[in-house]
């Protein structure tokens, strides 16, 4: 491993849209890019620029769809690892957990159950499409 994908290392430089594809935020790279542009990832309350040079010790905030995470980098990390690994690049807030979970929970109450009809129902609505 380079100096540049360990975790720690005092002269380690790591862009904010490949940190935030390292920590599984995103899927793509792009996708951390386009977040970042549309100003739905801060860095320490402020908008920045792909481009920007992750530290360990600052906060971010990151909105994804309805859910928004507030953390604190511990680690740097240029290498998509496996899940068990970014955890461990980043500290999440007690509260924007709390918030987080609430959210979750709000949005499973909303959803509707999936019906589905039983044989009978579906063989009629075949012969109804049949034209019989």
């Amino acid at each position: 491993m380079s100096k540049r994908e360990t975790a720690g290392g005092a002269g380690e430089r790591v862009r904010l849209d490949k940190w935030l594809w390292a920590a599984r935020f995103f899927k793509t790279r792009t996708l951390a890019q386009e977040a970042i542009e549309g100003g739905h990832v801060k860095v320490q309350g402020a908008r920045a620029k792909p481009s920007h040079e992750v530290k360990p010790g600052e906060r971010l905030t990151i909105t994804i769809g309805e859910y928004v995470w507030e953390i604190t980098v511990k680690a740097l990390s240029a290498r998509r690892g496996p899940a068990s690994e970014a955890r461990l690049l980043y500290e999440e807030d007690p509260a924007s957990l709390a918030r987080r979970q609430e959210a979750v929970a709000r949005k499973r109450e909303r959803r509707e159950p999936r019906v589905r009809g039983d044989a009978v129902d579906r063989a009629k609505l075949r012969a109804l499409k049949r034209g019989g």
